[in-house]
């Protein structure tokens, strides 16, 4: 299908709910589409946030039996996870009613805008709304399309990962987990860092050199990142923590204090070129996404000191490294990270906070799981002070055929053979009352894990009964 976001008007989307579909829907609603959808969570006689908060966006919401579409729809677009068998996919091609994938959409839509895309293995939705906000400060009234909630858009009561702007530029993220950010063509691509994670390295490297050879204008990478730095095609434009680095942009004077950091960004190493960025943040990848965001935002015309007034004022996106609270002497904090370095990442953040963290952590999928075993066990055991603890609950299972063969706590017995202090408790919901001994008071209990959707409110859960 060779056509244009501008080829539609009646969209339905199926699973609607989802993070990257609500987005989607969200912006075109925003561009004056009529967006209607349905989802497996939405229930006869049962609130929904989420329902909520897209029908106060002018979306329709239906139950997941067919009845939303109509031969008035005029396109269909499904997640991954919906399968060619389900009744609404059948009903849609019945009706010879168009069917395109999220990323089908997305990149439609991308090449509808002067689009920047955003990828890499972390901290893509980091980076996209740190330049989100870099490039609203300036005036530019950029749009975005998020994976993850932005705080201050959560906070006008809406979902939070999707706003239009009347500006021309578009900051999306591209995912290769799927290998979808293959079909974008932007203006901009930034590349963070290319780390074992759904994929083996070779196919990651080849999904990224597709991504590459498709931006049209300024392509910027992490030259800190060994795999990244491999693609880089001029490294005057790129960014690095590497004060030794030929980068343009370098950042240096790490320090974090409790919960915000401090840092220097320079500007072609050796000129007067420099700001101080101080950010309510945590952690060293803290600073290596503002660079990536500031590296952009700098080429597209915002200066230094504007880019470090913005993120001044930066509130975090939703589930990462999202402060909870403290209570009885333990700061509580909910993180999505999922894979190997997210997670020891997010362990060394912590580490700066409270003497002693005791991280916990629900991994997701059996076949994810097997894939990544070794690199769990070795990235979290390298991060752990003798006086931390990693504490894991069953791998979550979505459904469908997977093999069981593996179990989390096959993870931590591999930690304990290391001599870390590893826990496993299979029932989250036994986990603090079973760790609650462990918790003195003066430490951070950390929460980790994505994809399933309950986790949100198991963090706020614990928080709760601590």
């Amino acid at each position: 299908m060779n056509r244009a976001i501008s080829d539609f008007q009646n969209i339905f989307f199926i699973g609607v709910a989802g993070t990257g579909m609500s987005a989607i829907a969200q912006y075109l609603a925003g561009i004056g589409k009529n967006i209607s959808g349905s989802d497996r969570y939405f229930l006869p006689g049962t609130s929904n946030e989420t329902k909520e908060k897209l029908e106060a966006e002018g979306i329709g919401c239906f139950l997941q039996n067919g009845e939303g579409i109509t031969d008035q729809t005029d396109l269909v677009v499904v997640s991954t996870a919906v399968e060619d068998t389900v009744p609404e996919v059948q009903k849609a091609k019945q009706l010879n009613i168009p069917i395109l994938k999220r990323s089908e959409l997305l990149a439609m839509i991308a090449a509808s805008k002067r689009t920047i895309a955003v990828g890499g293995t972390s901290g893509k939705s980091t980076t996209s709304a740190m330049l989100f906000d870099i490039l609203a400060y300036a005036g530019m009234q950029p749009s975005i399309i998020s994976g993850a909630g932005l705080v201050s858009i959560i906070q006008q009561g809406k979902i939070g990962n999707a706003k239009v702007g009347a500006g021309e530029w578009l900051v999306i993220e591209a995912d290769e987990s799927d290998g979808s950010i293959v079909q974008y063509h932007p203006e901009v691509g930034l590349l963070l860092n290319v780390d074992k994670d759904h994929q083996e390295i070779d196919e990651l490297m080849n999904i990224f050199g597709i991504f590459k050879n498709n931006i049209q204008k300024l392509f910027v990478v992490n030259q800190s990142n060994p795999l990244s730095k491999q693609l880089s095609s001029n490294s005057r434009q790129d960014f690095s923590t590497d004060e030794n680095s030929m980068a343009g942009y370098i950042a240096k004077d790490f320090r974090q204090q409790g919960l915000s950091i401090t840092f220097n960004i320079q500007h072609n190493p050796g000129q007067s070129r420099m700001a101080t960025f101080d950010l309510a943040a945590i952690g060293k990848h803290s600073m290596e996404n503002a660079l990536a965001a500031v590296a952009v935002a700098n080429q597209l015309g915002v200066d230094l000191e504007a880019c470090a007034a913005a993120l001044k004022n930066y509130e975090g996106i939703y589930r990462r490294h999202q402060m909870l609270g403290n209570k009885n002497g333990v700061w509580v904090i909910d993180d999505y990270a999922h894979n190997p370095a997210k997670c020891a990442a997010s362990i060394a953040a912590c580490q700066h906070i409270a003497p002693k963290v005791v991280a916990w952590f629900q991994p997701h999928g059996y076949g994810p799981t097997r894939f990544l075993r070794n690199d769990f066990v070795k990235e979290i055991a390298a991060v752990l002070r003798p006086q931390d603890e990693i504490w894991m609950s069953e791998i979550f299972y979505a459904g469908g055929t997977a093999v069981k063969d593996i179990s989390a706590n096959d993870l931590i017995a591999d930690m304990k053979a290391l001599e870390k202090n590893a826990f496993f408790v299979s029932d989250r919901n036994e986990f603090l009352e079973t760790a609650r001994p462990h918790l003195t008071n003066d430490c951070v209990l950390l929460l980790m894990g994505a994809r399933d959707p309950g986790l949100e409110y198991f963090g706020k859960e614990v928080f709760e009964k601590l």
